[in-house]
C-alpha cells in the first residue's frame, strides 16, 4: 500500500542513506513510497553495503520497519531477492527467527513492486 513518507520514514532512510537528497526515484521521478526499495535500489552498491548501511539502525527502529512492514505500509516488491535475503538474514540475527519468518511470507506474498 503506497503511502507518503512520515518524518520518521525520512529519518531512517537518510540514517542509511545518508547521500539521499531528494526523495524522488531518478529513474521514474515518483516520491518514494518506501524505505528498503531505494536503499536496495538506488544507493546501497552491493548486498554487503546494503547490510552495513541496514546495522545503523538500532532494534527500535528495526522493529518500526518490521510494523511498517506487517501492516503493509513498506513495500517489499521492489526490493531485489539477493538484498531481501541480506535483510531477512539481519532481522534473524536481530530480532528472531520468527519475525524473519513473517517478512519473508510478506515478501513472497506481495510481490508487487
Amino acid at each position: 500500500m503506497p503511502r507518503e513518507l512520515s518524518q520518521k520514514d525520512i529519518n531512517l532512510l537518510k540514517q542509511v542513506a545518508p547521500e539521499c537528497k531528494g526523495l524522488d526515484c531518478a529513474g521514474s521521478g515518483a516520491p518514494y513510497k518506501s524505505i528498503l526499495p531505494p536503499l536496495a535500489n538506488h544507493f546501497a552498491t552491493s548486498e554487503k553495503d546494503f547490510r552495513e548501511r541496514l546495522e545503523k539502525l538500532g532494534q527500535e527502529d528495526l522493529e518500526y520497519l518490521l510494523s511498517l512492514i506487517q501492516n503493509g505500509s513498506e513495500s517489499l516488491g521492489c526490493v531485489p531477492p539477493h538484498y531481501m535475503q541480506v535483510f531477512i538474514d539481519l532481522v534473524t540475527e536481530k530480532l528472531g527467527t520468527e519475525k524473519a519468518k513473517a517478512v519473508f511470507r510478506t515478501y513472497i506474498l506481495n510481490p508487487k513492486c
